[in-house]
């Protein structure tokens, strides 16, 4: 192929910006010729939405520094070269040391001078981190490839497979591109049908409703202060929500003697009343690293298992086929930490413990009776079912009754994951991370059946994943503590029930007697769920209502929601064809790759997927060498 071709990345965030990286490393291996780049985003180039310094800077990101990288390593199973590169923690350190010259924000520059590898940084140091990133791989493109960014938004892409495409710009003259990377993150979704009755619910009543949403985008101004608040969620979406509406209003923490927190009001905040359908908050993150070697991960669930349950007939079911080999993997990695780091709390020899529990099939009699021989304490063994809903079979006198439970629940948790005694839990959340990158080979191939691809993966995996592995920084828990013993943040329990009547939201849980709550406010706490047909995004909606671009339905009537991809990621149409010029990554797809940026040494799934993406590209475009 002769003459300049170009990319249009439609998303300049972190995956966008790690796409690029990748397009730079691979490009010495093609002739090309001219190539341009072109990132489209009307937020900042490498930052992205979410990360943008244009935030509230008291919001923190739930990672510490030495667990965030953007740079391949020798982990990173990929055709492309290894360029290695300063993990966030790293970048700190060169920035203080002056090996680095960036230009910071003062507030910035002040906490560089005073964050460590395992606290929790604002997010907009990650957004400073993520801005030089992309000035850096920006600085190290080949001379033949230009970079173009266009601070706007696409709405629309033109153009048959195997020819040029145009994509159109919201104020600006299209391009005229050879394939275009839709680099989107999670999609924004218009309410589902129940949220848009409770919107007009809100609306005939006088009341405000907030469907799920980031909670950086919204407008809370209108919340009046002491006002009594509903919030249906328990996550990270709450976590911010509670920042942004107590300390973001002016109030302020001070830490006692014994280390506990006391919250000063300024008077300016509303009420949360706060409950979900497990009814306690996300597991702080742990703060201790691994005391043993790191686990040999995957062991039970990894290649050979994914090839042997690829090759079998028929659908696979999440339950009988795929939980019990993830699960012994999982727990395989808390056990692994806690004989190695541990020793003086077991009962068996490591090896004797190793060879039953290979030979031991997940949830049989003979493994839960090694494990009871072998771990003596309870508290130190992995139960994934009263790690998911610790509140099962629980009921509650009232709200005292609820409130004293939560807060010892809240405060062995606080406990646990700053106790490196506890570092097992650390060696359960290495191989959660594990079984992510090899469960995505099952869900692309398409091999699981409706229900376990939608009830069990998309509803109770995920979640489980983030309740146990992706939750606060343990400093929030303790705030949230504060909050409630000043009564601005009170609890409503598990299952929570909501309902719109009597002119006012009703929020209650059938494990707490007189428990209930009225409210003139309702933030449903959490992200929008996957949605093509309810896209807010006018490009998804354009390529939408073409049948170029669909949702991934199921057999049986299911949907996912999600952007139907084909394994390496290309749009697949409404005639069941895969667009050759056209590639779409990110959560929202049929790959479901986690965050963009991911924890160093551990083969990160997204940069396998953007490798392959940009060599895939640059083949496109010209012959190899």
């Amino acid at each position: 192929m002769d003459g300049a071709k170009a990319i249009a990345v439609v998303g300049a965030g972190p995956r966008g910006a790690g796409l690029l990286e990748r397009i730079a490393a691979s490009a010495p291996e093609f002739a090309t010729g001219p190539l341009t780049v072109h990132l489209i985003d009307p937020f900042p180039g490498g930052p992205g939405r979410v990360w943008r310094f244009a935030q509230s800077p008291l919001l923190r990101m739930n990672s510490m520094p030495e667990d965030v990288t953007m740079f391949t390593d020798e982990t990173v199973r990929c055709d492309g070269p290894i360029r290695p590169g300063p993990t966030l923690a790293e970048w700190v350190d060169a920035v203080r040391d002056g090996d680095l010259a960036v230009d910071l924000d003062p507030g910035v520059a002040a906490e560089v001078r005073a964050v460590t590898s395992t606290t929790f940084p604002t997010r907009r140091l990650q957004s400073a981190y993520l801005d030089w990133f992309h000035r850096h791989v920006r600085d190290s493109l080949p001379a033949h490839i230009e970079v173009r960014s266009h601070h706007g938004r696409a709405v629309d892409v033109t153009g048959a497979p195997g020819g040029q495409q145009t994509v159109h710009l919201d104020g600006a003259e299209p391009l005229a591109v050879d394939a275009v990377v839709l680099a989107l993150g999670h999609l924004d979704a218009d309410p589902a049908p129940p949220e848009a009755e409770l919107a007009a619910y809100a609306e005939a009543e006088g009341l405000r409703y907030y469907p799920p949403a980031y909670t950086a985008d919204l407008d809370l101004s209108a919340i009046e202060p002491g006002e009594t608040v509903l919030a249906r969620g328990f996550g990270l979406a709450f976590v911010d929500l509670v920042v942004l509406l107590t300390e973001g209003r002016g109030g302020r923490f001070t830490e006692r003697a014994d280390g506990s927190l006391r919250y000063h009001p300024s008077g300016r905040e509303p009420v949360l009343h706060a409950g979900s359908r497990r009814g306690v908050p996300y597991h702080a993150k742990p703060e201790y690293r691994l005391l043993g070697p790191p686990a040999p991960l995957p062991r039970f669930f990894g290649p050979p298992e994914v090839d042997e349950l690829l090759a079998r007939p028929g659908e696979l079911d999440f339950t009988r086929d795929l939980w019990p080999l993830m699960a012994k993997d999982i727990a395989w990695g808390h056990y692994h930490e806690l004989f190695t780091g541990h020793p003086e709390r077991v009962r068996v020899d490591f090896a004797e413990f190793t060879a039953c529990y290979a030979e031991s099939a997940w949830g049989s009699g003979e493994l839960e009776s090694l494990v009871d021989k072998a771990v003596p304490d309870p508290a130190d063994r992995f139960d994934p079912a009263a790690i998911d809903r610790p509140l099962t079979g629980l009921g509650f006198t009232g709200p005292e009754e609820l409130t004293r439970y939560l807060r010892a629940h809240i405060e062995a948790d606080l406990d646990r994951r700053a106790n490196a005694e506890f570092s097992a839990d650390l060696g359960a959340f290495l191989a959660l991370l594990s079984v992510f990158g090899q469960l995505a080979r099952l869900v692309q191939a398409g091999k699981l059946d409706s229900a376990s691809q939608v009830d069990d993966v998309d509803g109770w995996w995920f979640g489980f994943f983030s309740f146990f592995a992706s939750g606060p920084p343990g400093h929030r828990l303790r705030e949230l503590l504060a909050l409630n013993e000043a009564g601005l943040v009170r609890f409503l329990g598990p299952d929570l029930v909501v309902e719109a009547r009597d002119g006012r939201f009703h929020g209650s849980s059938p494990a707490v007697r007189d428990g209930g709550v009225a409210a003139t406010t309702l933030i449903d706490a959490r992200l929008p769920a996957p949605s093509v047909a309810r896209a807010a995004d006018p490009l998804i909606r354009a390529l939408r209502d073409r049948g170029e671009l669909t949702q991934e339905d199921l057999p049986g009537g299911r949907t996912t929601g999600r952007i139907r991809t084909t394994a390496d990621g290309h749009l697949v149409g409404a005639d069941g064809r895969a667009h050759d010029r056209r590639i779409a990554l990110g959560p929202h797809t049929s790959a479901r790759s986690p965050g963009a940026f991911t924890r160093p040494k551990t083969n990160g799934v997204v940069f396998r997927q953007n490798d392959a993406v940009a060599r895939h590209l640059l083949s496109l475009l010209t012959r190899r060498h």
